[in-house]
């Protein structure tokens, strides 16, 4: 049996749907952030030391990280329908996407989390201005040039082929459903039709509907 550790609106969300898509039994341990800190709880380090979804258990195993994850499912349990076959051009843009996730676009959406909390949220008074003011520079001068950079390079992909890795939907789009939703829930998809057509593609599919009734509501 696998079980899936979920942290609600989380990374996570990438497992249950592509056990949907792969149409393999499951269970869902559900965890909870705490609403102030919005952080994953103390209790799903029992399941990973670093207490980090998703986590998940399976053959003996307990596996993290969603790339990895998904490799070892695929490996285990893919016929060929969600990875093109290894040599071709769409298998390098599987790997690279696959990669490109959580190497590259996603530590230029947490620059932005982060600075955002530091310009809105709470600050003792005496530094308040100054962090904000920061926070406002360096959101201005380098994390927005290279979220557009990344944002551009993402529409420029599903713009030619209509998916991440070629003509075919593959569990690179799984992978990549992540960032391009942070994006979306930030508002960068304006003016970026191919990325807002491509989410609205793959938050249609049966099995992503889904892994989000397994998961609950998906929001970020």
């Amino acid at each position: 049996m696998i079980t899936v550790h979920h942290l609600d609106n989380s990374r996570s969300q990438r497992v249950l749907w592509l056990l949907e898509e792969l149409s393999l039994e499951y269970t869902v341990v559900p965890y909870v952030r705490d609403p102030a800190t919005r952080r994953a709880p103390e209790a799903l380090r029992r399941a990973h030391p670093l207490g980090k979804a998703p986590v998940v258990a399976t053959d003996g195993l307990v596996l993290a990280e969603s790339g990895a994850i998904i490799e070892y499912l695929l490996d285990r349990h893919d016929g060929g329908t969600l990875r093109p076959p290894a040599g071709t051009d769409a298998r390098r843009a599987f790997t690279y996407w696959l990669h490109y996730a959580e190497g590259s676009a996603m530590p230029q959406l947490l620059l932005r989390a982060v600075f955002d909390g530091i310009e809105t949220g709470p600050l003792p008074l005496l530094i308040r201005p100054l962090a904000r003011a920061l926070a406002r520079g360096v959101k201005r001068v380098v994390v927005a040039p290279q979220l557009m950079l990344h944002l551009d390079h993402m529409e420029a992909a599903v713009a030619g082929a209509g998916w991440f890795a070629g003509d075919a939907f593959s569990a690179a789009d799984i992978q990549m459903s992540f960032p391009v939703q942070a994006a979306s829930s930030l508002g960068l998809l304006e003016g970026r039709p191919a990325l807002a057509d491509w989410q609205a593609r793959v938050e249609s599919r049966p099995a992503w509907l889904r892994g989000v009734a397994r998961g609950g509501a998906f929001q970020l």
